[in-house]
């Protein structure tokens, strides 16, 4: 599994580095500058992971989750056996947040070619709720929400995540039963198995 942090690389008690910390199996994309991102340099560090990986998950969050879209595109993407999307950023929320610091692109409004879940909050600062309709209806991706969870990180008291455990289990449990392949709409029928 290769965890896929945002802005600011996910840091000490963030849900994704305990994940990797409890899951000897995950690995960490590094980036060179956590503090800038640069959609090109990090896509290339993204793609050398999950080549290096072989078939793996993708565990993202916020920035991570436009990026692993980008990937989607890349021939990359055929070592992805499902992408976990938490807490998806709206690009325009994120620039306005903190402005000069991203030379990132909205990902293009394509399908995934990969399974995939998106956790969301109905009251993300990142990301609005329908905002999230539109990513969840751009890439064709299943969507879950977890109620008011703010941006689902330290900030809004997401250390260590049993319910994120739980989902991630049930998400890959699906795509390995072959619930997911080629059929991600589908899923839609048996989401209520994820709320």
């Amino acid at each position: 599994m290769l965890i896929v942090p945002g802005l600011f690389g996910s840091g000490d008690g963030h849900w994704q580095r305990i994940w990797h910390a409890d899951r000897p199996q995950t690995r960490m994309l590094q980036q060179a500058d956590w503090e800038h991102p640069d959609l090109e340099t990090w896509l290339a560090a993204m793609d050398a992971a999950v080549e290096a990986a072989g078939e793996t998950y993708i565990i993202a969050h916020s920035l991570g989750c436009l990026l692993t879209a980008h990937l989607g595109q890349r021939p990359s993407a055929r070592r992805v056996r499902g992408a976990f999307l938490v807490a998806p950023c709206d690009l325009r929320r994120t620039e306005a947040l903190h402005p000069a610091r991203l030379s990132f692109a909205a990902p293009p409004a394509m399908p995934l070619p990969f399974p995939s879940l998106i956790i969301g909050s109905l009251d993300d600062p990142y990301m609005a709720p329908g905002e999230l309709d539109r990513l969840r209806d751009d890439l064709e991706s299943p969507l879950h929400t977890i109620g008011a969870a703010g941006h689902i990180n330290i900030a809004s008291g997401y250390g260590r995540w049993a319910q994120g455990y739980a989902l991630f289990d049930a998400f890959r449990a699906d795509v390995e039963g072959g619930a997911m392949v080629d059929a991600q709409p589908a899923f839609a029928e048996r989401s209520a198995a994820y709320r």
